[in-house]
């Protein structure tokens, strides 16, 4: 019997998992708002207001694994955004039996000092890590209660490749580069940070998914050495077949003053602190337990390059 999965969010990470699913041969529909066909051999569509419990309850029904790839993209909505969003999610893996399969981030575990490991404490205090936090918790106390057959959250960090556009830090301001502007970028441009491939969070994803011993936990998704923003961006822009494009840093006053003026930049600017230190991604686990190893880093640069 062929294997089935749903798939909530057409953005990088969805797409990218639907590809994947259905190379292998797995029956894969893709949700969104629209239903646009996402032009991916051998996947279905589907129109649905993924906040209605019940809507997705009844597309849910029958799949192995439920998917949450979604990203409402602007951070000022969160708050009405999410919280509806996410208890649906868990209400469709309740009744339908699949196993719920998250598309996490770094926010929960808040400032860190030292590379990030999965036995971190979720400490954050900013309002969106908070909501992460407690999307989380909610779907492991589910799994732990024996409400949800499976739970599951795989965090990357920075992401890069194909499709990423505004959501990844390079590539948001590769356009410009590429057109031989100046680019600006968020805190120091000068420390090690960790970039996440997105085909590698499909990857992680879809091996936590289907490994029942990896439920109950998050994972790291396995990604290249950290680089600098600066150097990340001459690497891409190289594998473009263009010099290098220095960056100016948006930080302290300046940022300040932008995000007096902006929402969208006073909810960036609480994000700030992953750009005024070294934010190093741990991956050990998820490489020692399904073997899995990051696309090498200049084939992520040739293809951030290509868009």
């Amino acid at each position: 019997m062929t294997d089935r999965h749903l798939i909530v969010g057409a953005g990088p990470v969805g797409r990218h998992v639907a590809a994947l699913l259905a190379e292998r041969g797995s029956d894969v529909t893709v949700v969104t708002r629209s239903g646009r066909d996402s032009g991916l051999a051998g996947v279905a569509h589907a129109a649905l207001d993924a906040s209605d419990a019940d809507a997705l309850t009844r597309a849910a029904d029958g799949a192995d694994v439920l998917y949450n790839c979604a990203n409402p993209g602007d951070y000022t909505q969160w708050e009405r955004a999410w919280p509806p969003l996410a208890a649906a999610f868990l209400s469709a893996a309740e009744r339908s039996g699949a196993v719920y399969a998250i598309t996490g981030n770094l926010y929960p575990y808040g400032p860190v000092d030292g590379p990030m490991t999965e036995d971190l404490p979720d400490a954050a205090t900013d309002h969106k890590g908070v909501l992460r936090t407690r999307m989380w918790a909610d779907a492991r106390r589910a799994f732990e209660e024996g409400r949800v057959r499976g739970a599951v959250e795989v965090r990357a960090s920075d992401y890069m490749g194909p499709g990423v556009g505004g959501n990844g830090h390079v590539s948001r301001v590769l356009p410009a580069a590429l057109a031989g502007k100046r680019v600006t970028m968020m805190g120091r441009t000068d420390l090690p940070h960790t970039f996440t491939d997105v085909g590698d969070v499909a990857r992680t994803l879809v091996a936590a998914a289907e490994d029942p011993g990896a439920h109950g936990r998050a994972w790291h998704v396995p990604s290249n050495a950290p680089r600098t923003q600066a150097q990340a961006l001459t690497d891409v822009l190289a594998a473009a077949g263009h010099p290098p494009v220095r960056p100016r840093s948006l930080r302290g006053p300046a940022l300040a003053a932008v995000a007096a003026v902006s929402p969208f930049m006073r909810e960036v600017r609480q994000l700030v602190y992953q750009w005024e230190r070294p934010y190093v991604l741990d991956d050990s686990a998820a490489r020692d337990r399904w073997g899995l190893e990051p696309t090498p880093w200049d084939e992520v640069c040739r293809r951030t390059a290509q868009g």
